[in-house]
């Protein structure tokens, strides 16, 4: 027999600790020789990099000892930062940035000096007996410099500049005879999603770009990840017809792959550095990573034919993948399970699992059943999202009630949710509460129009999607409208803050390392989105009365529920003043307010204690506000504003 307790105070053995404990993120998939290698990212070593490898047929070991951390603060969202070849592991260090060479079982030796450099999307020049990476160059202090740049394999270098004529530079990709060379560039204000020019030039003798060809003169589009074939032709990633998709390049000529697949993307935003979306296989087929609605798979084209056929691996993200002398390996996420780095054939089938990324799993019972959705939105709009309901097999709620909704708002704003496994939603969903992972106008994976739909309007769209979402759940019974949540990190954080500023729709939110006052952003933050507010909102200075419009630290009057912020204080995207500004106005003001600061975290929370932490802290924070009882001990989270009633001062 079920117990009946109300939503949101289900007793759940999914505690915050769980979530965190026995979890590695599993990535950056490299062959070389017998060896496969990945970066294995764990939170109970306070978020380190490490390096792995696994012999064919053999168990996983790590090569990569402490203190050691492999991980590039390029663009600060970092990138590929490991190369295995030849039987040698080159590698960023997180604390020096410097790059390191080693064999296996060996002392990392210094390959660039100690400067501000940065390295990353490093590719192996055999036939000049060099690197050719990425470098982003801090020392001459303001903006960084970007360069495509060669380094010796031997002794200590900074690099020697091939191609500087750009604010940006993509992963070099180097045809299979090292003849030549591939890559895009962007300028401000445009992101890689924007406006990218895609370049290719032969090799001279002495490395030198020769030939030197800019393919896409004047066409306005995002073109990404250049690879090459076996016979030296160029392919590249485009989304000049709305949706990315691959195309093969002559010239200015760019001729489609046709796969018989619509609606759907090949392609993304590369946030990070050498991302790869698909590989030329031997035989001339491809294989590609598919996005459909949020949705991943993989997928084996036959150009021949214009057709593909999806995998049978059940994926609902592909994190990684690499096909290696007739195999394939993928990090491979769907919804019922956490993520696993398998081995399989090209089919897909003979599937082995090689590392999974937790210790332990959790009965079907406990994982929800998602479910797609898509409702009118502002402005005639239209937005989607991923619904989770209550699920817990040992409880029911009492008749005739609704659950509490977390609106959950992805960051970027060029991000998309996707319905994968993820032990912090079941967290929410088995103590009653449901999920709308939304998928606003601006994300990835419904075309280039809907992406760019919030250029101009930020602030506005992905505000009206959330309240929209909220308010369409609520009709159909599926959430109580009094109490809606939003909650969201980054881009995600100013948008449950404008959410509170702007509209009285939600009882309660938090915001991670959240921006309340887009115009101090625009004169305050890292070079790769300095000036992405420019397409966001407007040009600044020249739109200033946009930035305060769109600021909620400018609009303090429409705040009247309660808030939770938390920030990493070594956080250069969005700095910590962001959230203190908030808290000291809202705490001013009477308004209920929480403020949770962690020393040593980013950009997003590494470490384990501090995972939990904050997951606690928002259950506390939500039980305290919305006026629920719960079944868990929590530590107590300083509210400012809040009279503290009876119950919950028993609970604590």
């Amino acid at each position: 027999m079920k117990q009946t307790l109300p939503y949101g105070s289900w007793p759940s053995p999914i505690s915050a600790a769980s979530v965190v404990e026995g979890s590695r993120g599993l990535g950056s998939l490299s062959v070389d020789g017998d060896y496969l290698y990945w970066v294995e990212s764990r939170p109970e070593e306070g978020g380190r990099n490490t390096i792995m490898r696994r012999a064919a047929g053999g168990k996983p070991e790590e090569i990569l000892p402490r203190p050691w951390n492999a991980r590039t603060r390029v663009q600060e969202y970092g990138g590929r930062n490991v190369l295995v070849a030849d039987g040698k592991i080159w590698f960023s260090n997180f604390e020096d940035q410097r790059l390191y060479r080693m064999v296996p079982g060996g002392e990392p030796q210094a390959v660039t000096p100690a400067a501000e450099l940065r390295y990353a999307g490093c590719v192996l020049d055999r036939n000049r007996a060099r690197l050719l990476c990425v470098r982003e160059d801090h020392r001459a202090g303001g903006e960084a410099r970007n360069a495509l740049v060669a380094l010796p394999l031997e002794g200590v270098s900074e690099g020697e500049v091939l191609f500087a004529d750009c604010d940006f530079v993509s992963a070099p990709s180097l045809s299979p005879d090292g003849s030549r060379l591939a890559f895009s560039s962007w300028r401000h204000p445009n992101m890689p999603w924007d406006d990218t020019s895609l370049w290719s030039a032969q090799l001279g003798e002495q490395g030198q770009l020769l030939a030197l060809t800019l393919h896409n003169a004047g066409a306005s589009e995002s073109v990404i990840n250049p690879q090459w074939s076996g016979q030296n032709q160029l392919y590249a990633i485009s989304d000049r017809d709305n949706w990315w998709k691959i195309y093969r390049v002559e010239g200015d000529r760019f001729t489609t792959v046709e796969t018989g697949i619509g609606q759907a993307e090949i392609g993304g935003p590369d946030w990070s550095v050498g991302d790869s979306y698909y590989y030329l296989l031997d035989g001339g087929k491809i294989l590609a990573k598919l996005s459909r609605a949020g949705v991943e798979s993989l997928v084996l084209i036959d150009p021949a034919t214009s057709t593909a056929s999806t995998l049978p691996l059940d994926s609902a993200a592909i994190i990684d993948f690499l096909p290696a002398a007739g195999r394939l390996f993928v990090i491979n996420a769907t919804a019922g399970a956490p993520p696993v780095l398998l081995e399989t054939d090209l089919a897909g089938e003979g599937r082995r699992v090689i590392r999974t990324s937790r210790d332990a799993s959790i009965g079907a019972g406990w994982i929800p059943p998602y479910r797609l959705v898509s409702f009118p939105s502002g402005d005639g709009g239209e937005a989607h999202g991923i619904y989770l309901p209550p699920t817990n097999p040992d409880m029911q709620s009492p008749k005739g009630t609704a659950p509490p909704l977390i609106v959950s708002v992805h960051g970027g704003p060029t991000a998309a949710s996707s319905p994968t496994f993820q032990l912090n939603q079941l967290y929410w969903t088995s103590r009653g509460f449901a999920i709308l992972d939304l998928n606003y106008r601006g994300s990835t994976g419904f075309g280039r129009e809907y992406r760019r739909s919030l250029y101009g309007q930020w602030g506005i769209f992905d505000v009206e999607d959330a309240v929209a979402g909220a308010n369409w759940l609520a009709s159909q019974g599926l959430a109580d409208p009094e109490r809606l949540i939003i909650r969201g990190g980054s881009a995600g954080g100013y948008t449950t803050l404008a959410a509170h500023a702007f509209h009285d729709t939600f009882a309660a939110g938090a915001s991670y390392f959240g921006v309340s006052d887009v115009e101090a952003l625009a004169r305050d933050t890292h070079k790769f989105e300095s000036r992405y507010l420019d397409q966001l909102i407007g040009p600044y200075p020249e739109r200033r009365d946009l930035y305060r419009e769109r600021s909620p630290i400018h609009h303090l009057d429409g705040f009247d529920a309660p808030l939770l912020l938390l920030q990493g204080l070594d956080d250069k995207v969005v700095p910590p003043n962001q959230s203190e500004m908030i808290f000291e106005a809202l705490k001013s003001r009477g308004i209920p307010t929480a403020y949770l600061a962690f020393e040593g975290e980013g950009h997003g929370f590494r470490k384990a204690a501090n995972q939990v932490r904050s997951l606690e802290a928002e259950l506390y924070f939500y039980a305290r506000v919305l006026g629920f009882d719960t079944a868990d001990q929590l530590p107590k989270v300083p509210i400012e504003g809040l009279d503290i009633p009876a119950a919950a001062e028993s609970r604590d």
